[in-house]
């Protein structure tokens, strides 16, 4: 009971924080509209019938921003905030409470799950508004189902990053290196079409492809069953358990020189 009040606690000052940064809250929010805008620009809305039905093809973009907002709220700016706030001496400043490792941890994946689903909701609300998406209400236990493991196990992956990362000026470097090139091989920006061989196998191995298509599964209007992907969302919630191992075990609490 203890632990969890102090779990729920460093969530609400985790909350705080960042709301008490208007610029970076701000931005967080605003870039999957960009995106979401450019591909309606770039690839246009027009009208999909099919035998399931008719949509507007931006039902089909909303999906894979929404995955792009949640890897980059959850994975990206956790470790970059934590890199810089290591390098700053707060983190060496809160080891000395009786704040344990994996509660700290607990709390930022919380917190970033509560971001991930606001992103999502600003996403869709948005996209319903302007773009006439269709919003589907069969597999929509599904789709919050994939949010909550995505946004958990890349918030996990987020922490266990920054065990590599020496400190705060190798952050972004590090951090985009290994998600950056996988949205290009993960049918988030574009879809390969007929891709070689070893490219789809070097991709099925992390988890950001599997979270897409999981994510397109669960919002896909014209999709017949439930919208679950047991073996997509399997392999993301291993992902997360790995991270969430990796970090309990070998944070660093302060920068390498």
């Amino acid at each position: 009971m203890r632990d969890a009040l102090l779990v729920l606690r460093q969530v609400r000052y985790e909350n705080r924080w960042f709301w008490r940064n208007p610029p970076a809250a701000f931005f967080t929010f605003v870039f999957p509209l960009i995106f979401l805008v450019l591909f309606n620009v770039i690839f246009g809305n027009n009208e999909i019938i099919i035998p399931g039905g008719v949509t507007n093809e931006a039902t089909f973009y909303v999906p894979a921003i929404c995955a792009l907002s949640i890897i980059t709220a959850c994975y990206t700016n956790i470790a970059m905030t934590i890199c810089y706030t290591r390098d700053d001496g707060v983190l060496k400043r809160i080891k000395g409470t009786p704040l344990p490792v994996a509660a700290y941890v607990i709390a930022r994946v919380l917190h970033a799950v509560l971001v991930g689903f606001l992103l999502v909701a600003i996403v869709v609300v948005f996209g319903y508004v302007f773009y006439d998406v269709t919003i589907p209400t069969n597999t929509m236990p599904a789709f919050i189902v994939t949010v909550l493991i995505g946004s958990a196990s890349f918030a996990m992956l987020g922490v266990a990053i920054t065990v590599f990362i020496p400190n705060a000026e190798a952050a972004p470097a590090i951090v985009n290196f290994t998600v950056l090139p996988l949205f290009f091989i993960s049918d988030v920006f574009i879809n390969l079409e007929n891709p070689p061989s070893w490219l789809d196998i070097v991709a099925s191995v992390f988890p950001v492809i599997h979270f897409s298509k999981a994510m397109q599964t669960a919002f896909n209007p014209f999709e017949t069953g439930s919208g679950f992907e047991p073996v997509h969302l399997a392999v993301i919630a291993a992902w997360g358990v790995a991270g969430f191992i990796i970090a309990a075990t070998r944070f660093s609490w302060e920068p390498r020189t």
